[in-house]
């Protein structure tokens, strides 16, 4: 059956007062590397049915992998008895009527190895390049494209296929005594500049030559895109409505209430989500395969559209379903699957921002990111892959690594500038958010709480 059927013959045969339903069609192309040669390849198909039954305010959720067409009628018929044995569910609301996707009736889009047809080569060339200079690179390469199909009793036919690309290239020494690491997302392998990353690595194994140990401190730093990303991905996550209207979380108002509205920072920066947002676009409307605090099944087939989170430095919005947005007196505002952060318009590069730096640090990325405090979103993890000191414009050389104590909110209030934005890959979290477009910035008291062993 195509994934259409499978959506209307699930429908058809449920018994629940209301039904929605999931059908996600995937495939996958990668390519790892090691030691400057290629290791191996393949693809890969998935396949995924979710039945979301829904009996007066009960819920039953069944998701199956591989379903076959003789056993849908099973699927249906437990997800069914589950919405039947379910509590009334707090956050039931009416379901999102009738809209149908241009292109409902098209077959799943997939992709092959022949993804990488541009893009092999220039990696074969990068490898020749590493070879002569005396350096090895390892990583993968991985292009993954998923249809969505999402039907309901209400009258919703929407699709989404969403392309999802990424690189990860790490550069060592000889000796495996020096490493640096990039990474580029990327919608189809066909703007990625392979030469240029390997050029990266190569000035950033240079820089390491030479070792320069610090002590733990505050230390202006510059940090590059992608480790911003890490940080601000984590707040966004952190951003929910409920947990912030129930006291919780960094968002929540002494006495009660958000923070919706306050100032965060002193600079004009903005963080917000857009679906249609040039090279990581994203599904324009909910889809929730289960319910949770910042998700609810009842609102698939939503519209998304821009939604600032943080406007102008202050905190404009908080991950929201109708049933929170009820609560809080908020606009309902879902989550987006992509994060952008801008400062003025006027913003320098990373490199540029280096050039002006009398003493500091230069992170490249960060990782082992966990939570420490919710109430204060503080932060822990470790710097990894790469970082120097920079005097009077110029990195100088290699420090040691360090683990970092710091708060993506409270950093918003340190800043001291904000780069020029662009399309970047986070280190820590690629496996499950590679769609942001980040600046570098400053901050003149970056927290290196202690020296770590880490290399």
């Amino acid at each position: 059956m195509t994934p259409q059927e499978t959506v209307e013959r699930a429908l058809a045969l449920s018994r629940a007062d209301e039904c929605v339903v999931i059908v996600d069609e995937g495939s996958t192309a990668n390519l790892r590397f090691a030691g400057n040669t290629l290791t191996t390849n393949g693809v890969a198909r998935s396949a995924q049915l979710t039945v979301i039954s829904i009996t007066g305010r009960g819920v039953g959720v069944v998701s199956r992998s591989a379903v076959r067409p003789d056993q849908l009628a099973d699927v249906v018929t437990a997800a069914d008895l589950a919405s039947h044995e379910a509590p009334p569910a707090e956050d039931a609301r009416p379901l999102v009527t009738a809209a149908e996707s241009p292109g409902w009736d098209l077959p799943a889009v997939s992709t092959s190895i022949e993804v990488f047809e541009r893009f092999a080569p220039a990696l074969g060339e990068a490898f020749a390049g590493a070879e002569t200079a005396g350096r090895k690179l390892y990583g993968f390469a991985e292009h993954i494209v998923v249809s969505t199909f999402l039907g309901s009793s209400s009258g919703l036919r929407l699709r989404h296929d969403q392309p999802t690309g990424r690189l990860e290239l790490n550069a060592k020494s000889p000796d495996m005594t020096r490493s640096a690491w990039t990474g580029r997302a990327t919608r189809d392998f066909t703007d990625v500049d392979v030469a240029a990353l390997d050029e990266t690595l190569g000035r950033r194994l240079d820089w390491a030559k030479r070792r320069i140990d610090l002590p733990a401190g505050r230390y202006e730093t510059v940090i590059p895109p992608s480790a911003v990303a890490d940080l601000m991905i984590y707040l966004y996550w952190s951003a929910g409505a409920r947990d912030a209207a129930d006291g919780r979380t960094v968002f929540s108002r002494p006495g009660g209430g958000t923070r919706v509205g306050e100032s965060l920072s002193g600079l004009p920066v903005t963080l917000y989500s857009d679906p249609a947002a040039a090279g990581i676009q994203c599904a324009p409307f909910v889809v929730a395969h289960a319910g949770g605090r910042e998700r609810s099944v009842f609102d698939n087939g939503l519209p998304l559209s821009r939604t600032d989170w943080v406007r102008d430095g202050s905190l404009a919005a908080l991950l929201q379903t109708r049933h929170s947005a009820e609560l809080t007196g908020l606009a309902a505002t879902p989550a987006i699957d992509n994060l952008i952060m801008a400062g003025p318009e006027d913003g320098r590069s990373l490199e540029e921002m280096i050039a002006s730096t009398g003493r500091g640090l230069l992170l490249t990325c960060l990782w082992y990111i966990r939570e420490v405090d919710p109430q204060s979103l503080l932060l822990t993890g470790l710097t990894r892959d790469g970082v120097y000191l920079v005097e009077n414009g110029e990195v100088v050389g290699e420090v040691n690594n360090f683990r970092f104590n710091e708060s993506p909110v409270d950093l918003l209030g340190r800043i001291s500038e904000i780069g020029r934005e662009e399309q970047t890959l986070p280190r820590e979290w690629n496996d499950y958010f590679t769609r942001a477009i980040m600046p570098p910035i400053r901050v003149p008291d970056f927290n290196m709480s202690t020296v770590s062993q880490a290399s």
